[in-house]
């Protein structure tokens, strides 16, 4: 197993240095870049709005400024020095975790994706573990009554949840729910309360869960179909094996024979998803949701980057994200082995 770990740790370098590679060469022929935007910005929001320019405006954008003053901004950036030269400059930033500093905000991307973490957390946090706690035990019962009424009903919400799209379903519940049209039970903004730290600390805790209540059920609904289903699946399959039938000639009830054979096989499936679950949970997906709920996390951090070109946070996160996806990915490997000893992955057991 330590063959194997090693290994795939010393994958991981080339494949984050592909991927910021590709990245780093789609920056250079995208237009619209830091100086074009500054100028853009300085001309039509008077240097303090979110204003993004691509297309003809952002060659447009520099037209009749002072040549010297576009050098002198071009060097502020950086662009004044050759491609290669930037690129070699990042990855040794990047081998010493200096993620480097935001050209609008003027702070450390470091500093930046840490004070987003709290929102991206709270969120991926109760997303991931509630999707798994409601969905293995659901799709347990399904497979248990597999063509019950009660298995009919459930797979029927199951994907008319599936099917709403999470930010059409945050939209409802904050006209339900949160003063749109009827009650105002939630609020609709932010993380906390304005008055928060004068609180109790019961008091704390209630006023947390009350501002996540809307958004993390809107995340929620649309993970957990996907994940029930591959339960029942792969319960049913287990339960149909010739093993289940042998355990429960020898006396088993169905219980001892659901939890000491089946479980642990039908466990695989779950863990294989368990990277993307994990990863998706916390950074992926939760642009709309955080945009919606006015929660400024991870999501919306990486989208305004993107969109005014800031282009040391968009490759910070971008790394960092790559780094914890791989992390995640060799963790699941590492634990097919826990869930069943007889999976190995050196060269040997392959060959047997």
């Amino acid at each position: 197993m330590f063959p194997y770990i090693l290994k795939r740790v010393l994958l991981m370098v080339p494949t984050l240095l592909g991927i910021l590679t590709l990245t780093f060469i789609v920056i250079q022929f995208v237009p619209g870049g830091p100086v074009e935007q500054l100028v853009y910005e300085m001309r039509h929001a008077g240097g303090g709005g979110e204003v993004a320019v691509s297309g003809p405006a952002a060659y447009a954008a520099t037209h009749g400024v002072d040549p010297q003053q576009l050098q002198q901004l071009r060097a502020l950036y950086g662009f004044d020095k050759p491609p290669l030269e930037r690129y070699l400059a990042m990855l040794g930033r990047f081998a010493r975790f200096d993620l480097g500093e935001s050209y609008y905000q003027h702070r450390s991307v470091a500093g930046l994706i840490v004070s987003k973490l709290p929102v991206s957390i709270s969120i991926g946090v109760w997303t991931f573990l509630l999707s798994y706690l409601i969905s293995v035990p659901l799709g347990i019962a399904k497979a248990v009554r597999n063509g019950s009424r009660f298995d009919l009903v459930t797979s029927l919400v199951v994907l008319v949840g599936y099917a709403i799209p999470g930010f059409v379903l945050g939209v409802l519940l904050l006209v339900l729910f949160g003063g749109g049209s009827f009650w105002q039970v939630f609020p609709l903004r932010g993380l906390l309360s304005d008055d928060w730290h004068s609180l109790s600390w019961p008091a704390r805790i209630g006023d947390y869960f009350w501002h996540l209540a809307l958004p993390v059920t809107a995340s929620v609904i649309g993970e957990f179909a996907v994940l029930t289903m591959l339960t029942k699946n792969a319960f049913l399959d287990e339960i149909r094996k010739q093993y289940v039938l042998t355990a429960r000639a020898k006396g088993l009830s169905g219980r001892q024979v659901l939890w000491r054979h089946v479980f642990r096989n039908a466990a695989l499936p779950l863990v294989t998803g368990f990277p993307a679950a994990f990863v998706g949970a916390f950074f992926a997906g939760s642009l709309l949701i955080e945009t919606l709920f006015s929660l400024d996390g991870l999501g919306l951090l990486s989208y305004q980057a993107v969109t005014r070109r800031d282009y040391p946070v968009v490759l910070g996160t971008l790394y960092l994200f790559t780094l914890i996806g791989l992390i995640t990915k060799l963790l699941a490997d590492v634990a097919y082995v826990m869930v069943d000893p007889r999976i190995r992955f050196d060269a040997a057991a392959r060959n047997r």
